[in-house]
């Protein structure tokens, strides 16, 4: 379901100063926190090569930067790696579980890791003195809706104890993608928007924050086109107020007919998958 293997380009470790020190040109006394999104892990270093990977700690220490958010896979987390940023910055790791099923992980989002190799990393984060936010992946291919919210509350439930904040993101259809392909043909939808409600009034053990990408659009988590704005805005309010009240007052026709869709949709898909 990802298209940013299409999008990528080769870059030297001169290209990548040249994007750092212009994205941080602008810094000023008040930007206390700093998220580095590579699409990739930060921590490779084939992606980001050490030298580099110093002088972007070295600049964000120096310019008064606080708190610096990056992302990586398990595989490129190591103790030394870990503990080089803290020295520096204090630092969360965003990784992408996606989901604690393995099943689901190498069937269905084909990430190439496991659970435990999930843990472990996050094991290393910790000791090295650095926190852990836990990307989860709301409805993968191939997974109807009812199975997906469930899905995600036994992935947030599971990555719990291995996280400091939770991520719940929303899948969308994105180019040249077997989910595009899918979408098409009419073998897929983008989540209703109710569903990441249902998973986020769930989750009340943890922080756990949502921004819903392209919602209310055709290729991104939708409703029926009439509540999808105030939806998505209550999902937002979540992420900052950690109050499941704001989705109190939320209500529109097509609810119904989400639930009918949670209940009903595996019938039509006869046994689930997953």
């Amino acid at each position: 379901m990802c298209g940013y293997a299409s999008e990528g380009a080769p870059a030297t470790e001169e290209d990548l100063m040249v994007q750092f020190r212009s994205a941080t040109k602008d810094l000023s006394s008040e930007d206390r926190v700093a998220k580095i999104y590579t699409s990739g892990s930060f921590l490779d270093p084939a992606e980001v090569p050490e030298p580099v990977n110093s002088q972007i700690l070295d600049g964000l220490a120096a310019a008064g930067v606080e708190k610096l958010v990056i992302e990586s896979r398990p595989e490129y987390v190591t103790g030394e790696r870990v503990e080089a940023s803290v020295a520096r910055i204090r630092t969360e790791v965003a990784m992408g579980l996606e989901t604690s099923s393995d099943l689901v992980r190498d069937h269905s989002i084909c990430k190439g890791f496991s659970f435990e190799e999930f843990k472990a990393a996050a094991k290393t984060v910790h000791l090295g003195g650095g926190s852990v936010k836990t990307y989860l992946l709301l409805k993968p291919p191939f997974l109807s809706e009812g199975v997906a919210i469930s899905d995600a509350l036994r992935s947030a439930r599971d990555a719990a104890p291995h996280s400091d904040v939770l991520s719940l993101n929303l899948s969308n259809i994105q180019r040249g993608t077997l989910q595009e392909r899918m979408w098409m043909q009419g073998d897929y939808r983008p989540p209703w928007l109710w569903s990441a409600v249902e998973v986020l009034k769930n989750v009340t053990f943890m922080p756990i924050i949502c921004d819903p990408v392209a919602a209310g659009t055709r290729r991104g988590p939708h409703n029926c086109g009439r509540c999808d704005e105030a939806v998505a805005k209550a999902i937002r309010e979540h992420a900052l107020s950690q109050d499941v009240g704001v989705f109190e007052e939320l209500d529109c026709g097509c609810r119904a007919a989400w639930e009918k869709v949670v209940e009903l949709e595996d019938y039509s898909f006869g046994a689930p998958l997953f």
